[in-house]
């Protein structure tokens, strides 16, 4: 069994704990996961906190309740018993939880965005928001529908951190036992300190047999760094060459298949939400063609950003400090070599994840993605954040086996911040067309 303590003079673990308590009644996996980047961790609980509990448009109740649409959407068990127990925590009515059909019409028209966003999310439209303000009887409101956009987001990405790390549910809860993720099986945290220091992981059997390799993957992916890095000083792209490439990595990660494991959704899982087999599907497939979303025409950082926080104060910033943790985060580590500028990684892992969403910067040279990011690799990160519910132990263990268990973690941080931008940058496009 695993050990896990925390120094008793951590005090800014202890806080971190204490306020990842407040906010869900108990401590749970995903921030005992999470511990392991604490800036991050910090981020990521004042949001939870800020959507969840304070000030906002949404009732207490409509906010988890959106929570276990969401999480069910991606057959996220263990999200959705959280939020079913929160739901009834805040006074919400048990007949709701019964199917998403029991639950107000309001919350039901809500269903058609929450399973794009989920799966497809370059299909929203201006349509389809003006359905949800214009109901005559169920309207939304703008704030309501952004603090609604950013929960659905939230727990698509979650959903994807939760089966990325393979996290279980605590020992008390249904189908819960005791702290074993596939994610940190083969080891114990035993001083849970800042991000790689101070924390000793001891390697699974992946990472041993990774060891006898003639010339291993870590080496040749600090070499293809070393590469880019001073071929990038020397020769720049066309934007007519980039196009291209970016156009060409866009039907490569079509090519790429998420984990082909069978996911039949249970019936406790499955009433709250409808359509059960819409599921992610390539957007160029069956002969439709989704135009390229320009970064520059519509970003977060000129766009989305300050939407979100004329509707909805402070969330804007919150959020914006959260993927700005993820993306920048970095401990100058990676594996057993240290003052490793690992930031040409880090872009390619975001962008790649955005280019799967048909989203393109038009300054950034996607060649660099097949350099960087091998096979395996892809195969994970689709999986993770395209259809969650089908990653595998296997799948985990089979990318960057020499790597640190932490530095694993940090990729999954990668992967939901990046998706999460993606849906609210297709969501918040639709609601910007709208109100022009």
């Amino acid at each position: 069994m695993e050990i896990i303590q925390v120094s008793a003079e951590d005090t800014h673990m202890h806080a971190l704990f204490a306020e990842s308590f407040t906010t869900l009644g108990h401590l749970d996996n995903i921030a005992l996961v999470m511990v392991f980047h604490p800036q991050y961790l910090e981020s990521f609980l004042k949001t939870q906190h800020y959507l969840l509990q304070m000030d906002g448009p949404l009732p207490l109740h409509y906010r988890h309740y959106i929570g276990i649409m969401a999480a069910a959407r991606h057959q996220c068990s263990y999200l959705v018993n959280v939020h079913v127990n929160c739901f009834l925590h805040v006074g919400g009515d048990p007949k709701w939880l019964n199917g998403l059909e029991n639950a107000p019409q309001k919350l039901q028209n809500l269903g058609e965005l929450n399973k794009i966003l989920a799966h497809r999310p370059w299909l929203i439209t201006k349509e389809h928001i003006e359905q949800l303000l214009k109901t005559e009887e169920h309207s939304w409101s703008l704030a309501e529908l952004i603090h609604a956009v950013v929960l659905l987001t939230h727990y698509h990405s979650l959903a994807s951190f939760t089966f990325g790390c393979g996290i279980n549910p605590e020992i008390h809860c249904d189908g819960g036992h005791t702290f074993r993720p596939p994610s940190v099986s083969g080891y114990c945290i035993c001083d849970i300190a800042n991000g790689n220091h101070g924390v000793y992981e001891t390697q699974g059997p992946a990472a041993n047999i990774a060891t006898t390799e003639p010339f291993c993957e870590v080496e040749a992916l600090m070499e293809k760094l070393k590469q880019l890095q001073e071929c990038r000083d020397d020769v720049k792209a066309s934007q007519e060459e980039k196009a291209t490439r970016f156009e060409k990595e866009k039907r490569e990660s079509m090519l790429v298949c998420c984990s082909d494991e069978e996911s039949v959704p249970t019936r406790d899982v499955s009433r709250h939400f409808e359509d059960t087999s819409y599921g992610y599907k390539d957007f160029s497939r069956h002969g439709m063609q989704v135009p390229t979303f320009h970064v520059q025409d519509y970003s977060w950082e000129d766009h989305g950003y300050s939407l979100v926080n004329r509707l909805y104060p402070d969330v804007g910033q919150l959020i914006d400090e959260k993927f700005q943790i993820a993306y920048n985060l970095t401990y100058n580590t990676m594996a057993m070599h240290k003052d490793v500028d690992t930031s040409m990684l880090r872009r390619a892992i975001w962008n790649y994840i955005h280019c799967m969403f048909g989203i393109r910067y038009d300054d950034y040279d996607y060649g660099e993605i097949n350099q960087l990011l091998d096979r395996s690799f892809k195969i994970y990160i689709k999986t993770v954040v395209c259809a969650p519910e089908k990653t595998t132990n296997r799948m985990y263990d089979s990318f960057w086996r020499q790597f640190k268990h932490s530095e694993k973690v940090h990729v999954n941080l990668l992967l939901i911040e990046a998706r999460m931008q993606a849906e609210l940058l297709y969501a918040l496009r639709a609601i910007t067309r709208y109100m022009t």
